[in-house]
């Protein structure tokens, strides 16, 4: 479905795949995050969220655009406005089952309740409900979120801008927050799992002692490829800073992996193993383990892989450093990430590359080197490339700012991936 000749040809450092600008005009575009692929399910659109600014916060009620570009024709235009959103997953822009459906938040500015959008882009038509979405299951049938409205207790950029005032804080283990299930089809929403249960009855016992001195928030939540397994972080605060915002020191993280029915809860990594460092964790391909970057007992950051179950931590690769947004190719051979701009193998000049890693071999390769340099120095702003895999598992969604402004970019993987088969 898609047509190169309609969007240019991305070429600054010589890619060692074909690249291409998807939102060459207006800018300030971007795409959710690397385990959500912002291409359809023909792969015929792309859908992505267009900033109001590149330099300030959003403010509670600011409208955000939902754009969809037709990847076959060229054309761009705004399909949705929306207040549910912030600076990093922007909207949480999710598709359903066909090109024709569309998740992403909103908010009721009467209640100022985060909802879901469900628009049917071939009618136009729009349907709201529930606590909103932050990730969709594979078939689209099912979305599931933690509390959009209070994630910013714990970091900016996630989740959906509301008064502060009217910003819940979590002072004790909540009975009635936790991830929420949400069916896409009907609007109905129930509570999976509460905090309470995950961490009074999942936690090791080592970690016990630490609940009376947090406050806790629920925060990624994501569906395996295969859609038969969740992982759900859990994070924690200190009390002393309950009511600030934006990464409070020292923060807590646990993740915990379970069933779509909520049965088979496992912590998968515990509070005092995490904060040995590392961040960005995911569920495998054919969800049967998680991939993150972290120190584990090395002195620096390693790719590292552990069973849904927690068991069998161990470096991916013993001599490359981890960075960015890893996420693995289902042909078990392959590993892609993004860096930030403050790590090692960057240039030091506002770029980063796409990395592309050998995992039998440890050889890697620079497929891309883009610039990400932000326009605001607030953390919140900056611009991450999430590179995220198409459902085909060729194309490569990744977001940069070459010319000084957000846009959204494609890579075609396939000549690369066919000399690995």
């Amino acid at each position: 479905m898609f047509n190169p000749s309609f969007f240019p040809r991305y070429t600054e450092f010589e890619p060692s795949v074909p690249v291409w600008c998807l939102t060459p005009r207006e800018g300030r575009c971007f795409h959710r995050f690397f385990d959500t692929s912002p291409l359809s399910p023909s792969q015929r659109f792309l859908a992505c969220l267009r900033l109001p600014s590149e330099t300030s916060y959003p403010v509670p009620g600011q409208k955000a655009a939902v754009i969809l570009v037709d990847l076959a024709s060229g054309e761009e235009k705004i399909v949705a406005q929306t207040a549910g959103w912030e600076t990093q997953l922007g909207a949480n822009i999710n598709w359903g089952a066909s090109d024709d459906e569309l998740f992403f938040n909103d908010v009721d500015e009467k209640s100022w309740a985060p909802v879901a959008v469900k628009l049917d882009l071939h009618t136009g038509k729009s349907e709201r409900f529930g606590r909103g979405v932050y990730h969709v299951s594979p078939d689209g049938e099912w979305g599931i979120c933690a509390s959009l409205e209070k994630m910013r207790r714990t970091q900016f950029g996630y989740g959906v801008v509301i008064p502060e005032e009217k910003v819940p804080v979590n002072w004790e283990l909540a009975d009635d927050d936790g991830l929420f299930l949400t069916d896409l089809q009907t609007g109905q929403v129930k509570l999976l799992v509460s905090l309470r249960e995950l961490l009074e009855n999942h936690l090791p016992e080592r970690d016990l002692p630490i609940l009376r001195d947090y406050c806790f928030y629920g925060f990624h939540a994501k569906w395996a490829p295969t859609g038969d397994r969740l992982l759900f972080t859990v994070r924690g605060i200190p009390r002393a800073r309950a009511l600030g915002y934006e990464m409070s020191w020292p923060m807590l993280f646990a993740i915990f992996t379970m069933r779509p029915d909520g049965s088979e809860i496992v912590c998968a990594t515990d509070f005092s193993c995490w904060n040995r460092a590392g961040h960005h964790i995911n569920l495998s391909p054919d969800g049967s383990f998680l991939t993150m970057n972290h120190a584990l007992h090395f002195d620096h950051l390693r790719l590292v892989r552990c069973d849904a179950d927690g068991q069998n931590k161990r470096p991916l690769l013993l001599n490359t450093l981890g960075s960015g947004h890893p996420s693995l190719h289902p042909n078990g051979k392959n590993l892609l990430t993004d860096c930030y701009l403050g790590e090692p193998m960057t240039a030091g000049d506002g770029t980063v590359p796409l990395r592309w890693i050998d995992l039998e071999n440890e050889n890697e390769e620079q497929l891309v080197r883009i610039k990400i340099a932000s326009p605001s120095p607030l953390n919140p702003l900056r611009i991450d490339p999430h590179p995220a895999w198409d459902k085909s598992w060729r194309f490569v969604a990744f977001n940069g700012a070459p010319d000084g402004t957000r846009r959204v970019f494609l890579a075609d993987l396939s000549e690369k991936l066919a000399q690995t088969s």
